[in-house]
């Protein structure tokens, strides 16, 4: 039998990518480990290698598909012996039932739409009932369709009644409305416990306005529509996710850089050249923040948590992530154990990390996890600003330009740069004191940048 070759899942988190571009052909040899495949996630592009060898016999989904779900069937791999005409067998299996729509079509038994009154007409030949029972939940099991009326669906439905558990009485085992009313009287409590047994459902939020009552708003000929990418999708999905569900709590205050702007410049100033005259590092601002954050979350461990419902995860290292702005959104790489790497090492990681981001060469282990985070948009001009939680992290810090203010010293007035910073705390996990704790932390090593380096 012909092997399908299915959509991969590129991250834990994945649920569809984009299939950019197939790097074989129909007829193609194909040996274990070959890359056949690009596949574009909501962050970063990757090549996707051949698990077993043989001949790609078809191709289900074009290049530049969207929306490609995982598992879904993407090509199929014919074995030693085997034929294109043995393809049609494989791809009308029960996997294809998994095939995001962009897959090459393939024909389901045409079912013939009863007249109303069939739906009460009970089969003349049904088989008993508890083996009808078995069959039916065989067949729900294997994910092949479960054939019932749209009223049976309906009714099923609202009664909150799982349809791979009705026997169907109608044509073939068909379940109409008798069938679900007939559940309902015999199985209430069973309809009842199944029912408790589901996991606590979250409230419901009140809807967004629908497109088109937005819409309605502006003249048709005033704008144009831009369909959101997987990217922008994702970052909506899981910002509002964080605002719905993380209760946000946020502390400022402000820094005096002054001392680090100058242990800045002479670190750069003796930073070793290679043969060219090139600098081996160039250390920024934002570098030494990243190490001050790091460095804080082992002064302040408590803080260095991520809440879930059954206990605190305290972590052990300081994984920061960093935002990073690309074409159409943003990723967060992670800095990993910022607290055992020093201030050139950061700076020539996250150099990196923003090259491969723009160009979506980033892997997932490089940007998913962390501990906390860091959003800098001081090289906007941005005094300061309260950045959103990135689930899980239980913190993000965010970091403002350094600017001259007038500060008072000893009574006196004079000008310093200064730079504003806001933590974000899911008050869940970081209460806060302790947010004030790290927060303060974060300040000290910033203003005592020497402190970074012992």
């Amino acid at each position: 039998m012909p092997t399908p070759i299915l959509m991969p899942a590129l991250s834990p988190t994945m649920e569809e990518g984009k299939l950019a571009k197939w790097l074989v052909k129909e007829g193609d040899k194909i040996a274990s480990g070959d890359v056949i495949a690009e596949i574009e996630t909501d962050k970063a592009t990757m090549e996707v290698e051949a698990v077993d060898e043989g001949t790609m016999g078809k191709i289900l989904v074009p290049a530049g598909t969207e929306g490609v779900k995982v598992n879904a069937e993407i090509a199929v791999l014919l074995g030693e012996g085997e034929k294109a005409a043995d393809i049609a067998a494989s791809v009308g299996g029960k996997s294809q039932s998994k095939a995001a729509p962009s897959a090459a079509p393939v024909k389901e038994p045409v079912q013939r739409t009863p007249p109303p009154e069939e739906d009460a007409k009970p089969a003349p030949q049904a088989a008993p009932r508890e083996e009808r029972r078995t069959q039916t939940a065989a067949t729900e099991a294997k994910g092949e369709r479960i054939f019932a009326s749209p009223l049976a669906r309906r009714l099923a439905k609202e009664a909150g009644i799982d349809l791979g558990s009705i026997v169907g009485s109608g044509p073939h085992g068909r379940v109409v409305q008798a069938d679900v009313e007939k559940t309902k009287t015999e199985t209430p409590t069973a309809t009842t416990a199944a029912a408790a047994a589901q996991p606590a459902q979250a409230p419901k939020l009140a809807a967004a306005m629908p497109d088109a009552e937005i819409r309605k708003f502006f003249a048709d000929d005033s704008y144009e529509i831009v369909p959101h990418d997987g990217m922008r999708k994702v970052i909506a999905r899981r910002l509002t996710q964080s605002k719905q569900t993380i209760p946000h709590f946020y502390l400022t205050l402000d820094c005096v850089i002054d001392g680090l702007l100058e242990t800045r410049q002479r670190l750069n100033d003796r930073a070793p050249t290679d043969k060219d005259g090139k600098p081996s590092y160039k250390i920024s601002v934002n570098d030494f923040v990243i190490k001050a954050m790091g460095q804080a979350l082992q002064m302040v461990p408590e803080a260095n948590v991520t809440w879930t419902d059954e206990g605190m995860l305290k972590h052990r290292r300081s994984d920061v992530g960093v935002a990073v702005a690309i074409p159409g959104g943003l990723i967060t790489p992670v800095v990993r154990q910022v607290e055992t790497k020093g201030l050139a090492a950061i700076s020539n990681e996250m150099k990196d990390y923003a090259v491969r981001a723009r160009a979506r060469k980033l892997m997932p282990d490089e940007y998913q996890g962390g501990t906390t985070a860091i959003s800098n948009l001081g090289m906007y001009g941005i005094k300061d600003f309260a950045a959103v939680i990135n689930p899980p992290h239980a913190t993000i810090l965010a970091v403002g330009a350094g600017e001259k203010r007038p500060v008072v010293l000893d009574d006196t007035i004079v000008i310093r740069s200064v730079m504003s910073l806001t933590l974000s705390t899911d008050h869940r996990a970081v209460d806060g004191a302790l947010g004030a704790e790290l927060l303060q932390a974060i300040k000290s090593l910033i203003e005592e940048p020497a402190m970074m380096l012992v």
